[in-house]
């Protein structure tokens, strides 16, 4: 069920999407649109990584997913 590839792939989510909120956080607040401080915008990046993993896990879980943590499953034709 998991396999290594299975879990470098949901790392590699989880990682891009704590770096990807945490740009956002951090942007917004030194652009003034948001006041949202360092520690904050950690807390916040870390929820949205373990939200990528929770969203992996129920992909691999649900009716749709396969044996790739991604909601769609292509098959290479």
């Amino acid at each position: 069920m998991f396999s290594t590839v299975l879990l470098k792939d949901s790392a590699e989510r989880a990682v891009s999407t704590f770096c990807q909120t945490l740009v956002a956080l951090v942007g917004t607040d030194g652009a003034g649109m948001l006041d949202v401080g360092l520690v904050d915008s950690l807390m916040a990046s870390l929820a949205a990584a373990v939200l990528s993993v929770v969203k992996s896990y129920a992909a691999i879980k649900g009716p749709i997913g396969g044996a790739n943590p991604s909601v769609v499953n292509i098959e290479d034709e």
